[in-house]
């Protein structure tokens, strides 16, 4: 059974706290938008698509339990409008939280001239709940398409694919981006081996997507990021190593994608190795506003994720108490960017639930059709 990251019902708002994968599961309560927000920004949750999700749904259960029968319609949108622009402030580079925010107060918004605010806030609800429904089977979709498109570009019946961070049910709402391509494949018994790296400074890979990876029994081995040019060489072709398929966070208008740190220089050595490179990611992470990557805001994060690491002590086999490690100089300087971004030239296709959108005859993407009516 595939993890289960998001756990919702009507007034009540779970997620598993993934600071503490995968020597422990442990399920947060979160019961406002406050909440919501300090979850996504201290990363107990994380992925472009689950973050808006998690977002839309905290404000889904702080207005459930909400006594609105003597607020008008006015009030009750200015109360959602106020709080989706605090929610967008948690994680600014990933473009899925903007997007949702702006379809909710759509929703708010053309509610009627004769709503109460009762209906304004079941409006709210209903559309926060939808879009939960929405990214499980967008996922599906986005792993299918991947995995057949593997397939018709590749030679063998099995195929081994690379991945960089977590873009799994643990980044989404469910089977995941980059990561349900691996699944879809896995289904078919046509992969041969997942490879994924261990995404240095925060260690998604390592802790988060093994984790899933050994929970649905898929075969896999994991790397550190540095060994990746060297497991191309040496095993792209015995492995068979047809694609590095990756999430994102923001795709723009012309294909540039914003991801974790480290996806451009995966990018880089697939071209260097002849191996295909695609972006698995719902519609939603496609910004057609953002003209390039150069405008896309890279968020940068606190210097001691790079100097000190957290674990349980290992004692005697067992895992002990979880402790902070310091593995860096007192006083050195660390740059520590969340996120690079990958130029579309080194872009071999943008998986989404409506298909693999490849670049055209003139070396450019064009992402009109998947959004057409």
């Amino acid at each position: 059974m595939t993890l289960e990251a998001i756990k919702y019902n009507p007034g009540k708002l779970e997620i598993l706290d993934q600071l503490q994968l995968p020597h422990a599961e442990h399920y947060d309560t979160l019961r406002t938008s406050e909440d919501a927000w300090h979850a996504i920004k201290e990363m107990r949750t994380r992925g472009a698509p689950a973050i808006a999700i998690v977002a839309a749904l905290g404000l889904a259960v702080e207005l459930f339990h909400m006594d609105v029968s003597n607020k008008s319609a006015q009030h009750v949108q200015t109360f959602v409008q106020e709080k989706l622009d605090y929610l967008v402030t948690s994680r600014p580079t990933a473009v899925n939280l903007a997007d949702a925010a702006g379809k909710l107060r759509t929703v708010v918004t053309s509610a009627g001239g004769n709503a109460s605010g009762d209906s304004i806030k079941q409006a709210y609800i209903r559309a926060a709940e939808q879009m939960l429904v929405d990214d499980v089977s967008d996922n599906e979709a986005i792993g299918k398409h991947g995995a057949t498109w593997i397939l018709e570009h590749s030679k063998g019946d099995q195929v081994s694919v690379l991945t960089h961070c977590n873009t799994g049910s643990l980044a989404t709402a469910g089977y995941g981006t980059a990561l349900g391509v691996i699944r879809s494949l896995h289904a078919k018994n046509a992969l041969k081996q997942a490879f994924c790296t261990e995404t240095r400074p925060y260690n998604q890979g390592s802790r988060l997507t093994s984790f899933e990876l050994v929970h649905d029994q898929i075969p896999a081995t994991l790397i550190t990021d540095s060994m990746a040019a060297a497991l191309l060489r040496l095993k792209g072709k015995s492995e068979n190593i047809a694609a590095i398929v990756v999430g994102a966070d923001r795709v723009a208008a012309n294909g540039d994608t914003a991801n974790k740190i480290g996806t451009y220089s995966l990018a880089i050595l697939a071209r260097q190795h002849n191996v295909r490179f695609l972006v698995a990611a719902p519609r939603t992470t496609i910004d057609r506003s953002t003209k390039s990557g150069d405008d896309i805001v890279i968020e940068e994060r606190p210097g001691q994720e790079v100097t000190v690491i957290r674990g349980p002590r290992v004692q005697g086999g067992e895992l002990g108490p979880a402790e902070t490690v310091k593995i860096a100089a007192n006083g050195i300087n660390v740059w520590n960017p969340a996120f690079d971004v990958t130029p579309a030239e080194l872009i071999d296709g943008v998986v989404t639930e409506a298909g693999v959108v490849e670049k055209g005859s003139n070396g450019v993407f064009n992402f009109d059709s998947i959004f057409a009516p």
